[in-house]
């Protein structure tokens, strides 16, 4: 808005405060609320005629954010898709959280969808074996060919109700022993975001509901039209790895008998080069005794444990510090930078400065939420 002149003084007058527009307020008000309503339309535009038609099933217990994650990043494909939302019941469902949704629909609408997602929602070991009647019969309203698409807990439901069975899928890694024990016949993948079978996808937790919902718009529409989504939703279009990067992998407990001992003393040395007749000699063992009692103990052969450790700690100093790769791998025992990268990228599916860049610790001086990314290759 342009400047007004300035007013010219009068000799021996006594100058009056300058007075603002009354309507410079308003004005601006009214430029926010325009601009507002513009990234409002970026993000939320009409649905095209003919548009693909999504619906989200929220069950009892749903997770509100990933509830919305279809909404938000298939809904900013600029009207391709329309998304509706539905209950087993046409009534209010409960959240995980303190607080209730109102869907727009109820089941009746899942038979005209051309994608089906089912959000998280919180089991227990009861409902995921045996999930509400109600929500299988809303699941047998969809029709036949139509996408089923799960994120997190949802691959319980379409496991309960056999979609899965002789497919590949996958779940929150923390949930992955129970889901195997109930579903034997699905075949789970642990380490992957998420897993395509074109009619059915399942996703992993949390936020790579974000990765399938671009996945399907890349699918369907080109890597343009996804990447142009991420840009208006800021997140990143692709995410190196799968989720074995966010695994957690505790250590097994250390007895004072056995081979616990001699762990305690290899995590104290993992920099050398520790060798199978060094670790039994401290164990007083024979090598191929040492070697059984060990994996009866933590599951896991000497050289595959020590592996693990190793890369452990190479997380941990990729996360908070600033050494370069083959420092790092110097530090942990591996003899090249190459053999980190390599056993890194075996286990977590990443180079070690992608995993840099997810993980690295920003602290107060790096830049406020700007944070910092760390050095490597």
């Amino acid at each position: 808005m342009p400047l007004a002149p300035a007013a010219r003084s009068v000799p021996g007058a006594h100058s009056a405060p300058t007075a603002h527009p009354a309507s410079a307020a308003p004005s601006r008000s009214r430029d926010l609320a325009d601009r507002a309503a513009e990234l409002d339309r970026r993000m939320s535009p009409a649905p095209r005629p003919g548009a693909h038609k999504v619906v989200v099933l929220a069950l009892d217990g749903v997770y509100p954010f990933e509830l919305g994650i279809p909404h938000r990043i298939l809904g900013s494909a600029d009207g391709r898709y329309e998304v509706l939302s539905a209950s087993v019941d046409g009534q209010p469902v409960r959240t995980d959280s303190d607080l209730t949704v109102t869907p727009g629909h109820g089941p009746e609408v899942l038979a005209e969808a051309d994608t089906v997602v089912i959000p998280p929602y919180a089991i227990s070991r009861a409902s995921a074996a045996a999930p509400d009647p109600q929500a299988l019969a809303a699941l047998a309203r969809v029709r036949p060919g139509t996408r089923l698409v799960s994120i997190c807990t949802g691959a319980f439901l379409l496991a309960a109700s056999g979609l899965l069975d002789g497919r590949r899928a996958t779940t929150h890694w923390a949930l992955t022993g129970h889901f195997q024990e109930l579903f034997p016949r699905v075949e789970l993948d642990a380490d992957v975001l998420f897993v395509d079978h074109g009619d059915v996808l399942t996703s992993a937790g949390a936020a790579s509901g974000v990765d399938v919902c671009l996945h399907l718009v890349r699918q369907d529409h080109g890597s343009e039209v996804a990447n142009q989504v991420a840009r208006c939703c800021v997140v990143p279009p692709y995410r190196d790895g799968g989720q074995a990067q966010y695994i957690e992998r505790p250590l097994p407990p250390a007895s004072g008998t056995g081979t616990g001992p001699t762990r305690d003393w290899a995590l104290q040395r993992l920099e050398l080069p520790l060798s199978l007749a060094e670790l039994a000699a401290h164990a007083a063992m024979s090598t191929r005794t040492f070697a059984r009692r060990f994996r009866e103990e933590t599951g896991l052969s000497p050289g595959r444990w020590l592996t693990q450790q190793r890369l452990r700690r190479a997380r941990r100093l990729l996360e908070s510090s600033d050494l370069p790769v083959e420092r790092v791998a110097h530090e942990v025992g591996f003899a090249t930078a190459t053999s980190l990268r390599r056993h890194l990228a075996a286990e977590a599916g990443v180079a070690p400065s992608a995993y840099r860049r997810t993980f690295r610790a920003s602290g107060p001086a790096a830049g406020g939420a700007r944070g910092a990314s760390g050095s490597g290759s």
